[in-house]
Protein backbone atom coordinates (compact mmCIF):
# COMPACT_ATOMS: atom_id res chain seq x y z
CA UNK A 1 0.00 0.00 0.00
CA UNK A 2 1.15 3.62 -1.16
CA UNK A 3 1.89 5.92 2.25
CA UNK A 4 0.17 9.55 1.08
CA UNK A 5 0.62 11.17 4.37
CA UNK A 6 2.05 10.75 7.44
CA UNK A 7 1.39 12.44 11.06
CA UNK A 8 4.82 13.02 13.00
CA UNK A 9 3.67 14.09 16.78
CA UNK A 10 6.22 13.85 20.09
CA UNK A 11 4.56 14.20 23.68
CA UNK A 12 6.43 14.43 26.27
CA UNK A 13 5.66 13.22 29.83
CA UNK A 14 2.16 11.42 28.61
CA UNK A 15 -1.05 12.47 29.88
CA UNK A 16 0.67 15.60 31.85
CA UNK A 17 2.89 17.07 29.50
CA UNK A 18 3.39 18.85 26.26
CA UNK A 19 2.38 17.37 22.57
CA UNK A 20 4.15 18.64 19.42
CA UNK A 21 3.57 18.16 15.77
CA UNK A 22 7.21 17.53 13.75
CA UNK A 23 5.22 20.78 11.35
CA UNK A 24 4.90 23.06 14.24
CA UNK A 25 0.80 22.79 13.75
CA UNK A 26 0.06 21.54 16.91
CA UNK A 27 1.31 22.57 19.79
CA UNK A 28 -0.07 21.99 23.04
CA UNK A 29 -0.57 20.86 26.86
CA UNK A 30 -2.39 17.69 27.52
CA UNK A 31 -3.84 16.45 31.11
CA UNK A 32 -5.80 14.28 32.32
CA UNK A 33 -9.02 15.74 32.67
CA UNK A 34 -10.54 16.10 35.98
CA UNK A 35 -12.99 13.59 36.19
CA UNK A 36 -10.04 11.34 35.52
CA UNK A 37 -8.84 13.18 38.76
CA UNK A 38 -6.13 15.19 36.31
CA UNK A 39 -6.44 19.32 36.42
CA UNK A 40 -8.10 19.30 33.63
CA UNK A 41 -8.04 23.04 31.69
CA UNK A 42 -6.02 21.32 28.82
CA UNK A 43 -6.63 19.13 25.88
CA UNK A 44 -7.07 15.19 26.48
CA UNK A 45 -5.32 12.25 24.38
CA UNK A 46 -10.04 11.12 23.83
CA UNK A 47 -10.43 14.73 22.95
CA UNK A 48 -7.94 14.68 19.62
CA UNK A 49 -9.04 11.21 19.03
CA UNK A 50 -12.95 12.63 18.89
CA UNK A 51 -11.99 15.57 16.66
CA UNK A 52 -10.10 12.80 14.01
CA UNK A 53 -12.73 10.26 13.94
CA UNK A 54 -15.57 12.32 13.60
CA UNK A 55 -13.82 14.85 10.52
CA UNK A 56 -12.48 11.23 9.14
CA UNK A 57 -16.06 9.97 9.69
CA UNK A 58 -17.70 13.12 8.05
CA UNK A 59 -15.68 13.04 4.74
CA UNK A 60 -15.68 9.39 4.53
CA UNK A 61 -20.17 9.89 4.30
CA UNK A 62 -19.43 12.42 1.43
CA UNK A 63 -17.61 9.97 -0.36
CA UNK A 64 -20.11 7.23 0.40
CA UNK A 65 -22.65 9.69 -1.11
CA UNK A 66 -20.81 9.92 -4.00
CA UNK A 67 -20.06 6.00 -4.81
CA UNK A 68 -24.31 5.67 -3.85
CA UNK A 69 -24.86 8.59 -6.43
CA UNK A 70 -26.80 10.26 -3.47
CA UNK A 71 -27.02 13.73 -3.59
CA UNK A 72 -26.37 14.83 0.62
CA UNK A 73 -25.92 18.47 2.30
CA UNK A 74 -23.94 19.02 5.35
CA UNK A 75 -22.77 16.35 7.47
CA UNK A 76 -22.25 16.62 10.96
CA UNK A 77 -20.47 14.22 13.01
CA UNK A 78 -20.24 14.39 16.62
CA UNK A 79 -18.07 11.86 18.28
CA UNK A 80 -18.16 10.91 22.03
CA UNK A 81 -14.73 9.11 23.06
CA UNK A 82 -15.18 7.76 26.48
CA UNK A 83 -12.83 5.83 29.03
CA UNK A 84 -13.93 2.64 30.45
CA UNK A 85 -12.51 0.94 33.47
CA UNK A 86 -13.35 -2.52 35.05
CA UNK A 87 -11.47 -4.42 37.03
CA UNK A 88 -8.02 -2.58 36.53
CA UNK A 89 -8.31 -3.13 32.52
CA UNK A 90 -8.82 0.51 30.66
CA UNK A 91 -10.69 0.72 27.53
CA UNK A 92 -12.18 3.10 24.84
CA UNK A 93 -16.09 3.62 23.76
CA UNK A 94 -17.29 5.58 20.68
CA UNK A 95 -20.47 7.38 19.94
CA UNK A 96 -21.04 8.77 16.99
CA UNK A 97 -23.91 10.58 15.84
CA UNK A 98 -24.53 11.62 12.64
CA UNK A 99 -26.50 13.88 10.69
CA UNK A 100 -26.44 14.33 6.99
CA UNK A 101 -28.91 17.36 5.94
CA UNK A 102 -31.25 16.90 2.78
CA UNK A 103 -31.55 13.04 2.74
CA UNK A 104 -34.20 10.52 4.09
CA UNK A 105 -33.73 8.81 7.38
CA UNK A 106 -33.35 6.01 6.05
CA UNK A 107 -30.82 7.00 3.06
CA UNK A 108 -28.77 8.39 6.02
CA UNK A 109 -28.58 4.70 7.85
CA UNK A 110 -27.63 3.39 3.99
CA UNK A 111 -24.63 6.44 4.00
CA UNK A 112 -23.91 5.48 7.71
CA UNK A 113 -23.60 1.78 7.02
CA UNK A 114 -21.24 2.31 4.02
CA UNK A 115 -18.96 4.91 5.42
CA UNK A 116 -18.05 2.05 8.09
CA UNK A 117 -16.00 0.57 5.30
CA UNK A 118 -14.78 3.34 3.95
CA UNK A 119 -13.43 5.71 7.01
CA UNK A 120 -9.90 4.96 8.14
CA UNK A 121 -10.88 4.92 11.82
CA UNK A 122 -14.01 3.13 11.67
CA UNK A 123 -11.92 0.23 9.74
CA UNK A 124 -8.80 0.75 12.34
CA UNK A 125 -11.65 0.71 15.56
CA UNK A 126 -13.48 -2.41 14.32
CA UNK A 127 -13.91 -5.11 17.08
CA UNK A 128 -11.07 -3.25 19.20
CA UNK A 129 -13.85 -1.01 20.70
CA UNK A 130 -17.22 -0.69 21.32
CA UNK A 131 -18.34 1.91 18.60
CA UNK A 132 -22.02 3.27 18.40
CA UNK A 133 -23.21 4.98 15.20
CA UNK A 134 -26.47 6.73 15.70
CA UNK A 135 -28.06 8.99 12.51
CA UNK A 136 -29.40 11.93 13.85
CA UNK A 137 -32.97 13.01 11.92
CA UNK A 138 -33.33 16.09 10.45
Amino acid sequence: MEKLYEAEVTTVAGRNGHTKSSDGLLDLDVRFPKEMGGAGNATNPEQLFAAAWSACFGTSVTVAAGIEKVKIGEVTVTAKIGVLHDNGNFDLGAHLLIKINDIDYNTAKKLVEATKSICSYSKATKGNINAIYEVVPN
